[in-house]
């Protein structure tokens, strides 16, 4: 069974070699290990999902433009996260504000050709489904 997802929770782009953490606002009032608990709604670029390093995603658009001045050599631009869909799929049974609560399994997908999956998820004393 996977753990719950909580703040500081470990975060991996599969367009960037540089982990990132998932930041989550105390504001749901509900603690995992003593830190806040994660929902699917903890997706929100600059404030849940801050930028890796180095993206190598043709689609975003300063890798795109780095590459073209490079003349067609990939060129890794700046991350910028553009995650506007929540975390899927959450936990089936576990809500938190009303909503599924984050599990290891949830993966969050970027809109510049990224998927962010959980590497840690910040605890490990609290399992659910």
């Amino acid at each position: 069974m996977p753990s719950h997802v909580c703040n500081n929770a470990v975060i991996q782009c599969s367009m960037c070699p540089v982990p990132g953490t998932l930041k989550v606002l105390p504001v749901k009032m509900v603690k995992t290990s003593q830190q806040p608990a994660a929902n699917i709604m903890d997706h929100v670029p600059m404030v849940n999902i801050m930028p890796f390093g180095p993206c190598n995603s043709p689609g975003n658009p300063a890798t795109a433009a780095a590459t073209a001045a490079a003349l067609g050599v990939l060129t890794p631009g700046p991350c910028l996260p553009n995650t506007p869909m929540p975390w899927a799929p959450g936990s089936p049974t576990v809500k938190l504000s009303n909503l599924p609560a984050l599990n290891k399994n949830s993966m969050l997908t970027c809109m510049a050709g990224g998927v962010i999956t959980i590497k840690f998820e910040g605890q490990a004393t609290h399992a659910i489904p």
